[in-house]
């Protein structure tokens, strides 16, 4: 037997499947072939493994994971190994993890295995980072589920994101944005060309903006493409492009073939590359709109970003001014929950109510509220969440200030003269009306 022979053998030889004399020719090649017999460790390790993923109860198990957490509306799971050979499951709800349980040693290889079945990923791979992906249905919805993997001391720690796919088209009037930011926003999507930023930290809810704003402008007599890794959403009628690294499909190969498709609106899901960004600012400049994000605290953070890196790649200041039209922050607070939600009394004196602007006569004026907490909430006192949002419209006078090299603070401050809100206000307001706390947008904003 050669190599080859051996190793589509392995699997059946370890069960016992293999007649005499092919057990016999496995084992006089595995003598000889050093290769072979880690191939044949391997195996082993996959087949355990494989057994262990099998089992009624560990399916069962698995099921109950997932199934839990998307009707707890949790954004992602995490499954942590623990020193004593446990693995410690907790739910991410509304932005804040809690822990769930925590499974024995007995069941924790299975459970990982079983997952990483699911999303089609190498079972007896363990020393390496891997993704993976599946679908799953649960209580009349279909949910989009991503499997990160990474080695840790205790062994292999494992975040599986649900992505509830009825849930990110909900509309721009549905996400918290205040009706005067709403216009802005409105206005720079039926822009007919432009460069439009989206910032945030990861997990600001930048996607569920940006895919509502797709779906605004997602119309018949519009060619929306869009450019990502991965493609997060279905969007009906667009051309989406899911980047392949290992086939040579990057960002900026993506882009330059999107750009001879004849788009109206190209959506880039993160500029990662310097040639990516030049690409952008150049489809932004010769009539199309494009839409992209950036990871920056805020509007003035975004901007900067955007002119260092275009800068470094040999773009003068005033290609920024001319090409961008609008930057738009956000942040996610938890809403109050309206099951248990009682009146509170704030002391204007208290550092975060100074914080955020909050005055004495604001007090006279609102009702603050605060959730005692109940079983709708999980005892936290808050449910669900909204976004908390800053609009920077590059108007003539800004772009011209961009254009002279000016610091993004120093735009941003021009554009306060204009009429600009910034997103501590978006959040002192939120708190005035009683949709978060004074605790939770301090957390997020100060």
């Amino acid at each position: 037997m050669n190599c080859d022979q051996v190793r589509s053998n392995l699997i059946a030889y370890l069960k016992g499947e293999l007649e005499e004399a092919m057990v016999r020719s496995v084992e006089e090649h595995l003598v000889r072939c050093s290769s072979c017999r880690q191939e044949l460790e391997g195996a082993r390790k996959l087949l355990s493994w494989t057994e262990a993923a099998s089992e009624k109860a560990v399916i069962e198990k698995v099921e109950g994971i997932i199934d839990d957490a998307t009707s707890a509306g949790a954004s992602d799971i995490h499954l942590d190994p623990q020193r004593d050979g446990s693995l410690s499951i907790r739910q991410r709800i509304d932005g804040v993890l809690r822990e769930v349980e925590s499974v024995g040693s007995a069941r924790r290889y299975g459970i990982v295995a079983r997952i990483k079945m699911l999303a089609e990923m190498n079972v007896s791979e363990s020393s390496l980072p891997q993704d993976g992906r599946a679908k799953w249905a649960a209580g009349g919805k279909d949910f989009d589920v991503r499997v990160a993997t990474v080695p840790s001391i205790y062994g292999e720690g494992m975040v599986v994101r649900i992505l509830d796919q009825s849930s990110v088209l909900i509309g721009l009037d549905k996400l918290g944005i205040r009706d005067d930011h709403l216009r802005a926003i409105e206005k720079l999507v039926y822009q007919p060309n432009g460069l439009i930023i989206v910032s945030g930290p990861i997990g600001a809810g930048k996607t569920t903006t940006i895919y509502s704003m797709l779906d605004r402008v997602n119309k018949p007599e519009i060619k929306l493409v869009t450019v990502e890794d991965p493609v997060e959403y279905s969007l009906k009628g667009a051309c989406q492009i899911h980047i392949n690294k290992k086939a040579g499909l990057t960002f900026p190969v993506a882009l330059r073939a999107a750009l001879r498709w004849d788009p109206d609106v190209i959506y880039v899901g993160e500029i990662r590359d310097l040639e990516s960004l030049h690409v952008s600012a150049e489809a932004a400049l010769t009539g199309h709109l494009v839409i992209t994000t950036v990871h920056a605290s805020d509007a003035a953070g975004a901007l900067q970003r955007l002119t260092d890196h275009l800068a470094s790649a040999g773009v003068e200041p005033f290609v920024v001014g001319a090409t961008l039209i609008g930057v738009i922050a956000q942040r996610l607070v938890r809403k109050v929950c309206s099951s248990c939600k009682e009146e509170v009394q704030i002391d204007p004196s208290d550092p975060k109510a100074r914080a955020l602007g909050i005055t004495a006569d604001d007090l006279k004026d609102h009702k603050v509220y605060k959730g005692k907490g109940c079983k709708k909430c999980h005892m936290t006192g808050y449910r669900g969440r909204t976004g908390v949002y800053e609009v920077l419209t590059i108007t003539k006078e800004l772009g011209a200030l961009i254009g002279e090299g000016a610091a993004g603070t120093e735009v941003v401050e021009a554009a306060r003269r204009e009429g600009f809100v910034p997103m501590q206000e978006d959040g002192r307001r939120k708190v005035l009306d009683g949709t978060t706390t004074l605790e939770e947008a301090f957390r997020v904003l100060a």
